[in-house]
């Protein structure tokens, strides 16, 4: 459930743990008396103050600074009053403390400073900018994104979407499907009319460069959702083909263990990398062969389960060893059950490891390189990156959601179902406006308005406490 908007509501806004400064945040309609309470005057807007922060007894819990944010010009739209003091755990929890009792003290006249002050639940503050209309769904989601961003990338295009570039792009499609709807509604209102409604205004040219418009928008939303998630990358092979070694030459670092007894590798080993910005969530898994160890082939059968949840593979042969008969048909016998089992939108990428101990005349065309040089590292990371469908960020690359992506490829579903019907010989225009309805509906609820209950719990939910 949704908690009460009508609360006021306390927590402390920076991270947990040490640090020079912490914030305590209290959101709320008429914070003038808490404010007084707690400061013991009035604090100008918007203007930082420096001032003891008291407890009930009048001793000095720290001292700090007070700021107070009349709304609706703050965060959350309402009225903000944010503590800063010193970062330690027990002085923020003081404060904390402190201003929900205060709240429920009486002034003169038998009435709580500020009554029903409860704790903010996860997000609660973003939720209620968003509530308020100082941002839009969108932008909420950019906050989350801006705080979790692993790239340098990513965080300068969160950036962008916080500051309103994507929902721009969302309403000027919202804006071109509403002119669109008004010519269909106008025709279905007013039949017996002679004048084509549709026709003198060129409908079907309209909706033809709002297909165009969208398809730009959902490349670069598939971008952002990139930049965002990145793609989950398995190293699959027969054991001793340098699956660990090529982890550790992606990563720049020595995360598994390498050495000439197969089967060292008993348990997967995960690492975020970025190329060109992108996450690539790179995994090491045990090497596939039939084995008599109980361990080992747990180890195998969990290689197995992330082979079929990875976005890519990359499927790693032993050059040393491809004179050797048992082991080709071992690479052919693994080769065969990835095609089988995978489905056919999840590339295979052979890779052909150990260039720099094989012999010249045994290399076979394709991607080759030595794990243990980084010989040919670089063309792997292309590869990658072309496998996840990355292309050269463009300029003003704002970040995306896989939600969002999967509302922009519904909008064109019903755009393309549209223009079926304007098309047709004898066009249903009862279906045509509903199709088109459906269309906005779906960018709607990108920036959230029309967005369902349930959806908001589930974005911000995901926030910290304090945000």
């Amino acid at each position: 459930m949704l908690p009460r908007h009508d609360q006021p509501i306390a927590a402390i806004a920076t991270a947990p743990g040490r640090g020079a400064v912490g914030i305590v945040r209290v959101s709320g309609k008429g914070l003038a008396p808490l404010v007084q309470r707690l400061c013991g005057r009035e604090l100008k807007a918007r203007e930082a103050t420096y001032l003891p922060l008291r407890d009930a007894k009048g001793q000095p819990i720290d001292h700090g600074l007070a700021l107070f944010f009349p709304g609706p010009h703050s965060y959350t739209g309402e009225d903000v009053l944010e503590l800063q003091a010193h970062g330690g755990t027990v002085v923020l929890q003081l404060l904390l403390a402190r201003c929900l009792e205060a709240a429920a003290e009486v002034d003169g006249a038998g009435q709580a400073f500020l009554p029903g002050l409860r704790l903010a639940q996860p997000g609660e503050f973003t939720e209620r900018a968003f509530l308020n209309d100082k941002i839009d769904l969108a932008q909420a989601e950019a906050i989350a994104d801006l705080i979790d961003a692993s790239t340098e990338a990513a965080a300068r295009s969160a950036s962008r979407s916080l500051s309103g570039a994507f929902s721009q792009e969302i309403h000027t499609l919202r804006d071109a499907l509403v002119r669109l709807r008004m010519l269909v509604e106008a025709t279905l209102d007013f039949p017996e009319e002679d004048i084509d409604f549709l026709q003198q205004a060129d409908a079907s040219g309209q909706l033809e460069r709002l297909q165009q418009s969208l398809s730009g928008v959902l490349a670069r939303a598939h971008q952002g959702a990139l930049l965002r998630e990145g793609i989950k990358v398995v190293i699959a092979g027969q054991p001793n083909a340098g699956k660990s070694s090529l982890l550790n030459a992606l990563a720049g670092a020595e995360l598994a263990i390498v050495t000439e007894i197969a089967g060292t590798t008993r348990d997967k080993v995960q690492q975020t990398i970025q190329i060109e910005g992108v996450p690539l969530h790179v995994i090491d898994t045990a090497g596939l062969r039939e084995s008599d160890d109980t361990v080992e082939r747990i180890g195998i059968s969990r290689a197995w389960d992330e082979i079929a949840a990875a976005d890519a593979v990359l499927f790693l042969h032993d050059l040393t060893r491809q004179d050797q008969a048992d082991y080709r048909a071992g690479d052919d016998a693994i080769r065969a059950t990835l095609s089988e089992r995978l489905p056919a939108q999840v590339p295979v990428i052979d890779v052909w490891n150990k260039t720099d101990s094989a012999s010249a005349e045994s290399l076979p065309d394709g991607l080759r390189l030595s794990a243990r040089t980084g010989d040919g590292l670089d063309a792997l990371r292309r590869r990658l990156l072309e496998v996840a469908g990355w292309q050269s960020a463009p300029e003003g690359l704002y970040l995306a959601r896989a939600r969002h992506v999967e509302a922009l490829q519904a909008v064109g579903v019903h755009l393309d179902q549209a223009m079926a019907q304007l098309r047709a010989a004898g066009p249903h225009l009862d279906l045509l406006a509903e199709e088109l309805r459906l269309g906005q509906n779906a960018l709607n609820a990108i920036t959230g308005e029309f967005t369902s209950d349930d959806l908001l719990g589930v974005i911000f939910s995901s926030f910290c406490i304090g945000k």
